[in-house]
């Protein structure tokens, strides 16, 4: 491989040996709370929680988020139907297309999502807190060059 005269491929090689070593680890960590937050404190299993966060992001039919999960579109039903009966996920029907049903988020749906990733920004800001300024920026710095990377 060709790098730009001034990275080495020990440079590259430490890169990807830290990362490992940080961002599994603490993104781990985070899932973990992420995941009690969600079922103990408001009775939503892992599936649901990433349901409710695919709707929001734009994934409003049930053909389409089991394309994203690659799970059968009868797992996914059964778990927005769950949703539907504890009224944090609406139906509407396509009056141009009735097979096409789309999903939403309630206004209650809305607020339990807003509530979980609350309380993970905090646990992030907990865990980010033992950190200095500079090491702060310098975090920033570099997440701000990965997203380089990832946002194409």
């Amino acid at each position: 491989m060709n790098y730009p005269v001034q990275i080495t491929h020990e440079r590259l090689r430490q890169t990807v040996d830290i990362f490992w070593e940080t961002f599994p680890p603490f993104w781990n960590e985070l899932r973990a709370y992420i995941r009690q937050v969600a079922t103990e404190q408001f009775d939503l299993n892992v599936e649901q929680f990433q349901i409710l966060r695919m709707i929001r992001k734009g994934l409003c039919s049930v053909s389409n988020i089991a394309a994203a999960k690659h799970i059968s579109r009868p797992a996914i039903s059964q778990a927005v139907d769950v949703l539907v009966n504890k009224g944090l996920v609406r139906r509407t029907q396509n009056l141009q297309d009735r097979r096409h049903v789309g999903l939403d988020l309630t206004p209650e749906g809305n607020a339990l999502l807003d509530a979980i990733l609350d309380r993970s920004r905090q646990k992030m800001e907990q865990m980010l807190s033992h950190l200095t300024d500079d090491e702060l920026q310098t975090l920033i710095r570099a997440m701000e060059s990965l997203k380089k990377i990832t946002n194409k």
